[in-house]
């Protein structure tokens, strides 16, 4: 007996939860060589908790857990900062690489900004890949952002790197 079209499309259905104790599996899953390479590498236990608890708290935007049916598959979210004298929000994501290469994560991007777009408090959202990180530029091209050049970006704290920086007009996608 095959399985109705329609739940296996519900199954299917990508979606963003808000921030919460959950958020937590989503923090130590991620914290592994492979997902952290380009992010300066594994944090202490410690620090991951630490990160939980900002992000349990985060005002000045959104921490968001990315689901596929009811399996969570990563993390999205969006911040405020400052960036070349205007006031932007960045964003950050992370899926797990048994889900990469799906669309999974731009489509989640997609998600989050229209949450950014809704917000109405800033313009533009950036994006801040490694100039290396060939899947994560991918990510960014597919959701849409524009590509404004190399930058030097100080990710983690200390480490400065050449970065692409991302933009998408959030004015643009008429929330």
């Amino acid at each position: 007996m095959s399985v109705p079209e329609r739940i296996v499309r519900a199954m299917n259905t990508l979606r963003l939860e808000s921030w919460s104790e959950t958020g937590l599996q989503i923090l130590r899953r991620q914290n592994t060589p492979e997902m952290t390479e380009q992010l300066g590498g594994p944090e202490t236990e410690q620090t991951v908790l630490d990160r939980h608890q900002r992000y349990l708290r985060l005002d000045s935007g959104e921490m968001l857990m990315v689901h596929l049916g009811e399996v969570a598959i990563g993390s999205v979210g969006y911040w405020e900062r400052e960036w070349d004298g205007a006031d932007v929000y960045e964003t950050g994501y992370a899926i797990f690489p048994e889900f990469g290469g799906r669309g999974y994560a731009a489509e989640a991007l997609r998600l989050a900004a229209g949450r950014a777009a809704a917000r109405g408090a800033r313009r533009y959202l950036h994006a801040f890949p490694h100039v290396s990180h060939a899947a994560s530029n991918a990510v960014c091209r597919k959701a849409g952002f524009e590509l404004l050049g190399e930058v030097s970006f100080e990710y983690p704290k200390g480490t400065w790197e050449q970065s692409n920086d991302w933009r998408l007009d959030l004015s643009a996608l008429g929330v």
